[in-house]
């Protein structure tokens, strides 16, 4: 068996650092030039050997992973030709993620969403000293969010049991920001924050959000405080790296 992370054609690859294996990343690469369109349908792709040379990877790498490729119907060799983009992946529209809490509701609403978790057993979220007042008690959900019928959000949530219980067949059924939003004079938001960090996706995360084990992802944590700064909800959220754009706005 060949272990294509540690062989290279000579000089070491710029990818030799990441702990991903080297063929999934050269083919990372491939994929986002094929949806991207840089590559179009019935573009005669670069051999192995110039593929090879481009990475500074082994040519048994770079054949590793056209042949990945090939397999999910991105690619076809041809005999004599060489191997062409077939097409580009089924990829949906990407969630535009904004930092206003009414944009962050509208996206919600524009999407679907799978309970995976519910639990009122008096859950209580971990959090960081600093970040707020923690209630008495939580109720835990836990849902896998949806676009165009593919999903691209895992969220872990903790929403303030004396809130759910003013609506509680709404946050069940439904997002909980759009109806956090909704019940504005009942339920005042003083202050909402989040935070953002890259990471990869791990064994759960990947096969809920439908990549593969160490695809990059965007990992956010949101919390929204009363006016005694006390916790009304707080979020961990998974967002599949490839689907989703932010747009900040820099003051000025």
């Amino acid at each position: 068996m060949v272990n294509s992370t540690l062989e290279t054609s000579g000089s070491s690859s710029p990818l030799a650092d990441n702990p991903i294996p080297l063929y999934l990343q050269v083919a990372d690469i491939l994929r986002g030039r094929i949806n991207k369109r840089e590559w179009p349908a019935g573009t005669l792709i670069p051999t192995l050997e110039a593929l090879a040379e481009e990475f500074k990877v082994a040519r048994v790498t770079a054949r590793q992973a056209v042949q990945l490729l090939t397999r999910e119907g991105l690619l076809t060799p041809r005999r004599g030709h060489g191997t062409v983009v077939t097409k580009a992946d089924d990829v949906p529209n990407t969630v535009v993620m904004s930092t206003s809490l009414e944009s962050l509701a509208s996206m919600y609403e524009s999407t679907s969403a799978k309970m995976l978790t519910f639990d009122e057993s008096h859950a209580m979220p971990t959090v960081e000293p600093g970040t707020g007042q923690l209630g008495s008690n939580y109720v835990y959900m836990r849902r896998l969010h949806f676009t165009e019928n593919k999903p691209y959000a895992v969220i872990a949530l903790y929403l303030l049991q004396e809130v759910f219980q003013r609506a509680p067949d709404e946050f069940r059924t439904r997002a909980v920001i759009p109806q956090l939003l909704r019940m504005k004079r009942t339920v005042r938001i003083e202050r909402a924050q989040q935070t953002m960090s890259i990471g990869t996706a791990d064994t759960d995360s990947a096969k809920l959000l439908q990549v593969r084990v160490g695809t990059p992802v965007a990992h956010v944590t949101r919390v929204f405080l009363d006016r005694n700064d006390r916790i009304l909800y707080f979020a961990e959220v998974i967002y599949r790296g490839d689907w989703v754009k932010w747009e900040i706005e820099l003051q000025t």
